[in-house]
């Protein structure tokens, strides 16, 4: 029986490992975990209409608030190009509500692909927010597009943290 347990536990930890060294995911202490997601409006290759929502969940405990959201492509066949100016992010409430978060500054690298979000205030802990961007177009290629989540807090003495991984996956038109 005791041998069994082990293997079970073993099995656990070397499950953990391989996700993290497949996947690139960080895995942080339970307190500052940050809870990140993404959807898209339209997962079709070449949709024109579509816009991607990036959501992130700052834990209510041992975390700071954040000052800005880095989002970069890491993966896709294709480079999404973005129309910054129509970037948006909001905090949805309970009650199936939602109210706009003001945004200081939207800037767009095409170097290294990612999208920088500055908000007006910092996001206190305990908030979800998701940040919508809209691209000129969904990629033509279909697959998987990973995209890596930094924050730095309100505190700029800090590095950029890493809040995660987000996926979104585009299928051809039929």
């Amino acid at each position: 029986m005791k041998y069994i347990i082990n293997a079970m536990k073993s099995t656990a930890i070397l499950s953990k490992a391989l996700l993290v060294a497949s996947f690139g995911i960080c895995i942080l202490p339970v307190s500052k975990t940050y809870a990140v997601d993404a959807s898209t409006t339209y997962n079709q290759t070449s949709a024109a209409a579509a816009t991607y929502y990036f959501t992130v969940a700052i834990p209510a405990s041992g975390a700071e608030p954040l000052q800005q959201v880095t989002l970069t492509q890491i993966q896709g066949r294709e480079d999404i190009e973005y129309d910054i100016r129509q970037s948006r992010a909001f905090v949805e409430r309970s009650d199936r509500t939602s109210k706009n978060l003001p945004i200081s500054s939207v800037s767009n690298s095409t170097e290294n692909g990612s999208v920088t979000i500055q908000f007006a205030q910092p996001l206190p802990t305990g908030t979800t927010v998701k940040i919508a961007l809209k691209p000129y177009r969904n990629p033509i290629y279909e697959g998987v597009y990973l995209f890596d989540l930094k924050a730095a807090t309100a505190n700029q003495n800090t590095e950029s943290q890493s809040l995660g991984v987000a996926r979104l996956q585009f299928y051809p038109n039929d």
